[in-house]
């Protein structure tokens, strides 16, 4: 049985390799991670413990056709961290049955052996702002088990220490596609607006320190697309 918090959607994907990609979303509970800036500290602090629901992977898919009916075929695995959850595998088989692709966020913390059945993998370390600490040897072990996959690395920048961060991380690996993405550090922001505005500065401001690097050559510099469009809105 897998824990799901949210089935939603269709939407569009809002972050990495996937941004703009129409979709259904199911969120698991469970983080092995503490980010500080994290923008879905419900799936692990305990305060939508109430909310978890022990679902298989039929109950799983009969919802998303439920919720989105024949409008999609491919659905988001998101978090918390998926990749605690050795089950998933099965949903991922069933998926395969009834024609539906995947995608799948984590932060290269875990591998799982059922990485190799999600169709756009995202493998995002937490930089220095996020309080957390990078296994290189275990990202490292990760990416060479998923090598000749659709994977691609991001990082979600805050500030000039977390642009460092993602330089170490580019170099390391220059074999995979690399995203930059800005971070959203206003997410009790309720006026829509004010976020929106906050946010294309801090957009700006990523793209003027990326763009005269000579290190990030190969790179893509993208928004955080769902925060532009519902502010710090959830289920979107």
């Amino acid at each position: 049985m897998i824990p799901v918090l949210e089935i939603f959607g269709p939407t569009v994907q809002g972050e990495g390799a996937v941004i703009g990609r129409k979709t259904m979303f199911v969120r698991t509970a469970g983080c092995d991670y503490r980010c500080s800036w994290c923008d879905s500290a419900f799936t692990w602090d305990g305060s939508a413990k109430d909310a978890i629901r022990k679902m298989s992977p039929a109950e799983i898919y009969e919802e998303l056709v439920a919720t989105g009916g024949d409008t999609f075929d491919h659905v988001t695995i998101s978090g918390g961290n998926p990749a605690l959850l050795p089950h998933i595998g099965g949903l991922l088989e069933l998926f395969k049955e009834k024609g539906i692709t995947s995608a799948l966020e984590t932060q290269g913390s875990k591998y799982q052996p059922w990485f190799h059945d999600i169709d756009e993998l995202t493998i995002s370390p937490k930089p220095p702002s996020s309080g957390m600490n990078t296994d290189y040897d275990k990202l490292a072990h990760i990416l060479n088990e998923v090598k000749g996959q659709s994977v691609s690395l991001k990082v979600v920048v805050f500030n000039e220490e977390d642009l460092a961060y993602a330089k170490q991380v580019h170099q390391g690996f220059l074999d995979v596609p690399f995203y930059l993405q800005v971070g959203n550090d206003q997410l009790d922001e309720t006026d829509d607006g004010r976020l929106l505005t906050h946010l294309a500065n801090k957009y700006e401001w990523l793209i003027n320190l990326v763009m005269p690097d000579s290190d990030f050559k190969r790179v893509r510099v993208l928004p955080q697309l769902h925060t532009f469009v519902w502010g710090n809105k959830k289920g979107v």
